[in-house]
């Protein structure tokens, strides 16, 4: 529906503008209490102005309308299906010039709402002009409503503002993680973007005292314990984004440092198929987690998406037919349909109890977040072999290296023989900006690493930077890989109790390293190869 409304106010006669438009909702709307407006840019002040700002983020969603641009006098306005009247009445109000209306379905306006306010909220940076250094801590001491939608909360004191717009800009920039450092005279903000940490803000050094309490609170921390390290939890939402925000708290000699990690919700939600696996590894993959029994392993460093990529098997089988259940810590995502329980230390809730526990819950299918010691390790496997599919996670290098890591701890290599039926190891490594980058001829120390004679007509890329990627020349991170299916020829090689070495060898004659599925990203143009020796060894 387009409509123009050239006259002040509306009349009767304008009865044939607002066909479509529902008035049998509330009409007690006053838009000057739902923020101010007297700081909206009109078409008077601008020619051209792209605008999503003329009207609160509150009002605009919860009234379902918004000011997508300013031009000429004519101020053109998207909304949901169904607007009311009286909203109309008080746009007309508000924004003088020529209103006109265009209609989106509901899915087409919450995106452009949630892209346009979240592009242009007030970056964290500009946030810091003008604090004093002074405050009450009463003043930041108010309750948060949770989950609480931070593009709703611009008028609430300097630091809370502070805070939010750090988190609001963290979130828009996919980053994972919010370090908060005091040192005897600064304070430094940084945020890990792509697995890289970058200095975003120095606030001033009388700050800190009070960005750590609001924080605190906001995580129902103990504020007035400085001594102790803590850790909380905060449910947030960023126009209609749902995002956990772990956050750990540690005394050091300038202050309390914080750490907080941000874990999107959506994240959990990926499939099996969206991990950028080679296709042999995704269905190997799909067969493993298709077995009725036996132990799946995912190895790799802190940080390296083994949570996800569990996540993302576990969403794979998760229907009516099976019961999922998990022992975590903590619990990253929630996922609707499987059982999931939180390791707690201080009732002596450990993965093994857990463990325990949870096999007692008729199962099929059990998650172990990870195997810290024997006593787990041997749980895991007496439940794959009386009938349960486990997965879990371990810290090594390579796939293989679960193997030994096990035997190391203690577990029996015929036990060990009879219940592995695969390992995964991955990297994440840095996506190239489609927008920046720039092909370019390997050198012949390139060639060697990649494997390949050197020839005519292969190209690798580099990054530039630009705007999109703020300048680093890589946006987003994507998974490497290196799959072993546990056949029976490396099962009599596990239960003959052979090495590390032998175990490697044989898997390079049926599963490519992690190196090269790296290089295989490398030739397609999605990464560099700088970023794939960063995160592996050669193999």
């Amino acid at each position: 529906m387009n409509a123009d409304l050239n006259q002040p106010g509306l009349t009767e006669s304008d009865d044939d503008l607002m066909s479509g438009i529902d008035d049998d909702i509330d009409t007690g709307i006053d838009l000057t209490a739902e923020g101010k407006l007297s700081s909206m840019v009109t078409p008077n002040d601008v020619n051209s102005v792209n605008d999503s700002f003329g009207l609160p983020y509150n009002f605009a969603k919860r009234h379902g309308v918004l000011v997508k641009e300013i031009r000429d006098g004519i101020v053109d306005i998207r909304h949901r299906p169904h607007i009311s009247t009286q909203t109309i009445i008080e746009l007309k109000r508000y924004l003088s010039g020529t209103l006109e209306l265009h209609q989106l379905s509901v899915d087409e306006f919450d995106m452009m709402l949630q892209g346009k306010y979240e592009s242009q909220s007030n970056d964290a940076i500009n946030m810091i002009e003008g604090l004093g250094d002074e405050f009450d801590l009463d003043s930041i001491a108010e309750e948060l409503a949770e989950p609480e939608d931070l593009l709703e909360s611009q008028d609430d004191a300097p630091i809370i503002r502070l805070i939010n717009a750090l988190l609001t800009q963290a979130i828009k920039e996919d980053a994972s993680d919010i370090h908060i450092e005091p040192f005897e005279t600064r304070m430094i903000v940084r945020m890990r973007v792509d697995g890289v940490l970058r200095e975003v803000l120095q606030p001033q050094r009388a700050l800190a005292p009070l960005i750590t309490s609001r924080i605190k609170i906001m995580a129902k921390l103990d504020i007035a314990e400085k001594r102790l390290p803590q850790d909380g939890r905060i449910s947030l939402r960023i126009a209609g984004r749902s995002v956990d925000v772990r956050v750990s708290t540690l005394p050091s000699g300038h202050g309390e440092r914080i750490v907080m990690r941000l874990l999107d919700k959506q994240a959990g939600r990926l499939d099996l198929f969206q991990l950028g696996m080679a296709m042999e590894n995704q269905v190997v993959m799909d067969q493993l987690i298709h077995k009725p029994h036996g132990i799946v392993l995912v190895t790799g460093p802190t940080g390296s998406g083994k949570t996800t990529t569990l996540y993302a098997g576990m969403q794979r089988l998760n229907d009516s037919k099976f019961n999922i259940m998990t022992v975590e810590d903590p619990i990253e995502y929630y996922i609707d349909g499987i059982g999931q329980t939180q390791v707690n230390t201080k009732v002596d809730m450990s993965f093994a109890r857990g463990l325990r526990a949870i096999l007692r819950q008729d199962p099929d299918v059990v998650m172990v977040g990870e195997i810290r010691d024997l006593e787990t390790a041997e749980i895991a496997v007496q439940a794959s072999l009386t009938g349960h599919l486990v997965f879990s996670t371990l810290h090594t290098n390579t796939a293989v290296g679960a193997v030994t890591r096990l035997r190391d701890m203690g577990v029996e290599p015929f036990l060990l023989s009879s219940s592995l039926i695969g390992v995964l190891a991955q990297r994440l490594v840095r996506k190239l900006c489609e927008h920046c980058k720039v092909p370019r001829t390997p050198d012949v120390a390139e060639f060697a690493v990649l494997g390949l004679e050197p020839s005519e007509g292969i190209e690798i890329y580099e990054p530039i930077g630009c705007d999109q990627c703020n300048n680093s020349g890589y946006r987003g991170r994507t998974g490497i890989y290196e799959l072993v299916s546990i056949d029976d020829t490396f099962r009599t090689m596990i239960h003959d109790g052979s090495g590390e070495h032998e175990l490697e060898h044989y898997a390079r004659t049926k599963s490519q390293s992690i190196r090269n599925d790296g290089v295989r990203r490398v030739l397609a143009g999605e990464t560099t190869l700088e970023e794939v020796l960063r995160v592996s060894r050669d193999g």
